[in-house]
């Protein structure tokens, strides 16, 4: 039972209400497409209940992707992977990246449906970032995810309008991500505990490397693929799609 009047418990729920703040636009953007088709009066019912359901899915999987990382190796996986996504927050993105989220119902419970599924397939990332963050403690998971639903429902678009005008937000959430990584990978059961006790400081060590190193290539990997996004606007602008 984790000590909540530890400030490493509260440290701990900031980061997962940073990890759904940064890694919710998506959802946000999800949640307007599913219920645009409804009936005004019906769109507050199909967001509240969209949402909660979607929220009471995330915590399902994120309690077995808890009981998954505690088996050896996979935890070196899902520190990979979330060193790869905060990469990916820090790369342009296409226009056409959203291109395949759902269109919406035109009743409620399709819509809520909609919601629901599409949450899922989505929040990967969000699940391995906020299992990691959470040290394995059910009550960081659902204490932090409950504080975050406002802010990830009602504040997305301020959240966005921030990340839009301090680009230092965006690269702020990625090191995040990254430091989470990083204590991941020392923890792995299979990681041998002289490691540990050899480098002193090491879990500060292996976590502000994963963030230098989160930030690092993504800032390389984005500029390079600016160039490369510039001149496929121009060829289309020349030869424009029918």
């Amino acid at each position: 039972m984790p000590d909540i009047s530890s400030s490493l418990f509260w440290i701990a729920v900031l980061q997962i209400i940073a990890i759904d703040i940064m890694l919710g636009g998506d959802n946000a953007v999800v949640i307007a497409l599913a219920c645009r088709k409804l009936p005004p009066e019906q769109r507050r019912k199909g967001i509240f209940w969209g949402v909660v359901g979607a929220i009471g899915l995330r915590v399902v999987m994120i309690f077995f992707a808890l009981q998954l990382l505690a088996l050896p190796y996979l935890k070196i996986v899902g520190a990979l992977l979330l060193l790869w996504i905060g990469v990916k927050l820090l790369m342009p993105e296409h226009d056409d990246e959203h291109g395949s989220l759902p269109e919406g119902g035109t009743t409620l419970m399709a819509a809520i449906k909609t919601v629901i599924v599409a949450d899922a397939v989505m929040s990967l990332d969000n699940v391995i970032a906020v299992a990691g963050a959470s040290h394995g403690s059910m009550l960081l998971v659902t204490l932090g995810i409950l504080v975050s639903i406002p802010i990830v429902v009602w504040g997305s678009r301020l959240v966005l309008a921030m990340m839009d005008h301090f680009p230092v937000v965006i690269t702020l959430g990625a090191a995040l991500l990254g430091w989470i990584a990083g204590g991941m990978l020392l923890t792995d059961p299979v990681m041998p505990t002289a490691v540990s006790a050899n480098i002193p400081y090491a879990h500060y060590v292996f976590a502000i490397t994963g963030a230098l190193l989160v930030v690092l290539v993504g800032k390389w990997l984005g500029s390079r693929r600016k160039p490369v996004r510039a001149t496929e606007l121009s060829a289309d602008s020349v030869n424009p799609k029918p």
